[in-house]
């Protein structure tokens, strides 16, 4: 496939890039399940006149539903998106990325979606789409599945879909509540995907960040021995990838701590861990919840995207445990520059 795309690329270049944008319409349609022209030419960067025409080629085409409140993806559009994708991957050079990721860190599995998370909405949700596929097919059997907080981890929340083996399946949080928003706890997370693929999930009511006496305290309470039992019980993780500075501050972090992390080099946190660039851990967090000696036979997946994460991402690959990697173009090319 590869060698026919480059002929066609210098014998049809404007016919590839009619192809890619035509699927770039069709794709983010789909992503967002319904959507109208006006929002999705902002998100494209495209005006709407050039939109009005793909949109009436991909609607003659019985690709396209269009309604009064928006578009929508038809059952023939969306058979076409599955049977493109193969070319597609290639033909955005997403295929030799996922190859050069892999090769270099050592991963098993790499995934890797259009766009820059950072700055396009669609992008992250393609990212929760693969995410939740990457899980749907890790998982074989009923399982105890840990998940950490955070927007990208709603993302694939938003995305998981029923399987015979989620629903036999037990969802828990990785670690406690960071005190922002609900919506972003792991807490939430984990009982958004229990009820979108119908398995269970347990909640562990207790802050992520804990001072020792409190941590002491609290782990002595039965009802936090058992569901921590449960956590350590993971057989699979699905986590997010912060940059360290940022989430230093998200969890509230005092300045010596924070003066500590910078002098010690902490790029990336990854279920309450900190590490430096050649993915050692620097620091730990006080706090109830999936700790790393837990993962030693604990299948890991790691989604995570956007340029401003390709450093934070290669630190933490460094460290070894992520069996699966599900992210964006930009933060894949970023991450490559710190092998």
């Amino acid at each position: 496939m590869r060698a026919i795309l480059e002929i066609q690329k210098q014998l049809l270049p404007d016919l590839m890039e009619q192809l890619k944008k035509r699927y770039t319409v069709l794709h983010h349609i789909h992503v967002s399940r319904v959507v109208g022209r006006r929002t999705l030419a902002t998100s494209l960067n495209m005006t709407e006149r050039v939109l009005r025409g793909e949109v009436e080629f991909l609607k003659s085409q019985g690709l396209l539903e269009v309604e009064s409140f928006g578009m929508s993806v038809s059952e023939s559009g969306v058979r076409l998106l599955e049977q493109l994708e193969p070319m597609i991957r290639e033909l955005f050079g997403l295929s030799e990325l996922e190859e050069q990721i892999r090769k270099a860190f050592k991963v098993k599995q790499v995934t890797v979606v259009p766009g820059d998370s950072d700055t396009s909405p669609s992008a992250k949700k393609e990212l929760g789409r693969a995410g939740a596929s990457a899980l749907r097919k890790l998982v074989q059997e009923a399982s105890v599945i840990a998940v950490t907080g955070g927007s990208t981890m709603a993302e694939v929340a938003n995305h998981v879909q029923p399987s015979a083996s989620l629903k036999a399946s037990l969802f828990v949080p990785a670690r406690g509540g960071l005190g922002e928003g609900v919506e972003l706890q792991a807490n939430t997370i984990a009982s958004i995907m229990a009820k979108k693929s119908g398995g269970q999930y347990r909640l562990l009511h207790v802050p992520d960040h804990l001072g020792e006496e409190a941590y002491l305290s609290l782990i002595q309470d039965p009802n936090i021995q058992e569901i921590l039992s449960v956590i350590r019980r993971t057989q699979i993780v699905v986590h997010g990838i912060g940059e360290a500075m940022a989430m230093a501050k998200r969890r509230k972090l005092d300045a010596e701590t924070v003066s500590r992390l910078r002098q010690d080099g902490a790029l990336a946190e990854a279920y309450g861990y900190y590490f430096d660039k050649q993915g050692n851990v620097i620091h730990k967090m006080t706090t109830a919840g999936l700790r790393l000696e837990d993962l030693e036979n604990t299948r890991v997946i790691a989604v995570a995207g956007g340029k401003s994460k390709g450093e934070s991402i290669a630190a933490v690959l460094k460290y070894g445990r992520e069996q699966v990697l599900v992210t964006d173009e930009a933060a894949a090319r970023e991450t490559l520059k710190y092998i």
